[in-house]
C-alpha cells in the first residue's frame, strides 16, 4: 500500500476546495437531484468532488477497490464487493449533502481505507474549517491543520445519563419505535442531530458529548467515525452489541464514551 494517510487527506482536501467550496451557495435547481426521497440529494458538487477523488486514488492505489457513495449511487452492485476486497478505499465526497444544498456550511469530505475487511484509516475533513480529523488502527485519533499542527484527541468523561448530551439520526429509526425512542430521550440532558454524521463524530470524539446513533448503515458515514471513536478511547457496537463492520448496512450503531454508557443508552433509550 502506496498511499499514506496524509496524502488521502490531501486529496480530500484539494478535491473539496476545487468542486465543492466553490459551488457552495451558488447551485441553481439543475444543479440538485433527489435520489430516493426529499432528504436524499445529490448535486453537481458530490459527483465532481467524487470523481476528482477517485482519479488521484486510483493513480495513487491502482490495486485497491475505491466505493464512493455516487459510485453506488450509479452502480449498486459495487457496495457487495467492499466485503470481499483485500484493500478499498470508502469515500463521501460531502457528507450532509441536504445542509449544503440548503447553504449551510455544516458538511464534510470523508474517507476510510479497509484492509482484509478492517477499517484502518479515516479521515474527516471539514471544507468550512479546513482541518482534518484523523484515525489510523493504533495511533490515537487526532486534529490536524494544513500547517502541521496536530492535537490528540479524546472523548468525554461519563456522565449520568440524566447530564448526558448526544446526537442520534431520528429519520431512520424504526417507525414503530420512534416514539417510545422519542420519548426516552427525555432523560437525557440534550438530544441533537445534525444531518452531517461527520460533523457528529468530529463533535463527539473531540470530547463534546456522550454519544451518537444511527440507524441506517452506509460505510461511507461511518467507518471513518466509528474507527476515531475507538481511537479517542471511547466505544462503538451495532444495537446487538456485536463490533461494526465494513461490510454492515444495517443494525444500528451507537457511539459512547465507554462500555458502561453504551449499556445504560441501549437498555434506558435506545430500547428498540
Amino acid at each position: 500500500m502506496s498511499l499514506d494517510i496524509l496524502s488521502l487527506a490531501h486529496i480530500l482536501r484539494d478535491a473539496a476546495r476545487a468542486e465543492a467550496l466553490p459551488r457552495f451557495r451558488r447551485l441553481d435547481d439543475g444543479m440538485v437531484q433527489t435520489k430516493s426521497e426529499a432528504i436524499d440529494l445529490v448535486t453537481e458538487a458530490d459527483t465532481a468532488t467524487e470523481q476528482v477523488i477517485r482519479e488521484r486514488v486510483e493513480v495513487a492505489l491502482p490495486e485497491a477497490l475505491f466505493v464512493g457513495e455516487e459510485s453506488v449511487a450509479a452502480d449498486p452492485g459495487l457496495l457487495p464487493k467492499l466485503a470481499e476486497a483485500d484493500l478499498a478505499v470508502v469515500v463521501d465526497p460531502i457528507d450532509g449533502t441536504a445542509n449544503y444544498a440548503a447553504g449551510l456550511p455544516l458538511f464534510a469530505t470523508m474517507a476510510a481505507l479497509v484492509k482484509g475487511g478492517e477499517t484502518v484509516a479515516g479521515i474527516i475533513y471539514d471544507p468550512m474549517g479546513d482541518d482534518w480529523f484523523i484515525a489510523e488502527k493504533g495511533s490515537g485519533a487526532w486534529l490536524r491543520r494544513p500547517d502541521g499542527e496536530a492535537i490528540r484527541l479524546h472523548v468525554a468523561e461519563p456522565l449520568p445519563l440524566e447530564q448526558m448530551v448526544g446526537m442520534a439520526s431520528v429519520a431512520y429509526m424504526p417507525a414503530d419505535k420512534r416514539p417510545e425512542i422519542l420519548a426516552n430521550t427525555d432523560k437525557l440532558r440534550l438530544l441533537s442531530n445534525y444531518r452531517c454524521a461527520g460533523h457528529e463524530y468530529r463533535t463527539f470524539v473531540s470530547g463534546h458529548g456522550q454519544f451518537v446513533s444511527y440507524n441506517k448503515l452506509m460505510p461511507w458515514d461511518h467507518l471513518a467515525g466509528a474507527l476515531m471513536t475507538q481511537e479517542a478511547g471511547g466505544y462503538v457496537r451495532r444495537m446487538d452489541g456485536s463490533e461494526y463492520q465494513p461490510h454492515h448496512t444495517g443494525g444500528g450503531l451507537l457511539a459512547t464514551v465507554d462500555e458502561a454508557s453504551w449499556q445504560m443508552l441501549r437498555r434506558e433509550v435506545f430500547t428498540f
